[in-house]
């Protein structure tokens, strides 16, 4: 199947404008692709529908017209941005993005200056996604709580009765939030600091839309400050300091491009619990619980006991 993907992906490549040379993974579903003239990430996936992902590329294209640092798609010969191929006989959707700038900073470069032109950056596209929803009507976008990875009592298992009744309070918590113009739309849903490219001078690039979905803009907030705290602090200091010092940061910069209502600030450790549930959640998803490995099991337990004991990873 690797071999395969290679081939297809070469095969995909000779149907767009690009005159590509060596191919090399990414992920399963993500492929660099090198060019004469440029670089380009090939996506393979039927993780979302046609529809999903053609209304996906429209609005990341959108964003990028409007100048929001995000990747552009490449058009096919057929004036396409998302090319079907079949892979053993499984019809395969295919997208094919120009290569961003910038790269993935080292963990220990992930400083309140970063994190606040971050914020600016997330404001700006939080700004452009109304824009966006003022001109074209979602229709094929899931609101958060219709993906299956939300759905929390689905998979987390019965016998773990204090996780599954914190599930129950925070999705309970969040569906009773209003919803307006100014604190609920479509963002990018999954900016952990491995989706952001960063070039000289903190020009900044959000890649890998896929996970976008209609959520209180909050979230985009919280899912990057949560990634921080779990993956990128280093030492060098003391991690309480360091969550007051990012959250700072990439609020201010936020409302230097966007407003975010103060009672929806407010509410930000409610959005990091959201995000650590649906870690644990993607774990029962996804592991084999019959193949799990000594690391596996100590981050479940992990998850398990900071779950339980209601114990927040920021302090405000």
């Amino acid at each position: 199947m690797y071999f395969l993907l290679h081939y297809y992906v070469l095969f995909y490549c000779k149907t767009h404008p690009v005159n590509i040379i060596k191919v090399e993974s990414v992920t399963d579903e993500i492929f660099r692709c090198t060019a004469e003239e440029d670089n380009y990430f090939a996506r393979i996936t039927n993780y979302k529908s046609l529809d999903e992902q053609l209304e996906e590329v429209e609005y990341t294209d959108f964003l990028y017209k409007e100048g929001l640092g995000v990747s552009p798609t490449v058009p096919s010969f057929n004036d396409k941005v998302v090319e079907r191929i079949t892979l053993e006989n499984n019809e395969i959707l295919t997208v094919l993005y120009k290569s961003a700038p910038g790269v993935h900073l080292s963990r220990n470069e992930w400083n309140a200056d970063v994190l606040k032109e971050l914020g600016r950056q997330i404001g700006k596209l939080h700004r452009l996604s109304n824009k966006f929803e003022e001109q074209q009507t979602i229709r094929y976008i899931n609101d958060w709580q219709d993906n299956e990875e939300y759905d929390f009592l689905k998979y987390i298992p019965k016998e773990e009765s204090g996780i599954r009744q914190m599930a129950r309070e925070v999705l309970s918590s969040i569906k009773t939030l209003p919803k307006n113009d100014s604190n609920y739309g479509l963002l990018h849903g999954d900016l952990w600091l491995e989706n952001i490219l960063v070039d000289k001078g903190l020009d900044l690039t959000m890649v890998d839309f896929q996970d976008c979905e209609k959520n209180y803009y909050i979230f985009d907030l919280a899912v990057p400050i949560y990634s921080a705290l779990e993956y990128s602090f280093v030492g060098g200091g003391n991690i309480i300091d360091y969550g007051k010092d990012i959250t700072k940061a990439i609020i201010e910069g936020y409302q230097e491009e966007n407003v975010l209502p103060s009672e929806m600030l407010e509410k930000l450790p409610l959005f990091i619990k959201l995000k650590e549930l649906f870690e644990y959640n993607l774990m029962h998803m996804y592991w084999d619980k019959e193949k799990l490995t000594e690391e596996q099991i100590r981050i479940m337990n992990h998850f398990r006991m900071r779950i339980e004991m209601n114990h927040s990873i920021l302090h405000l």
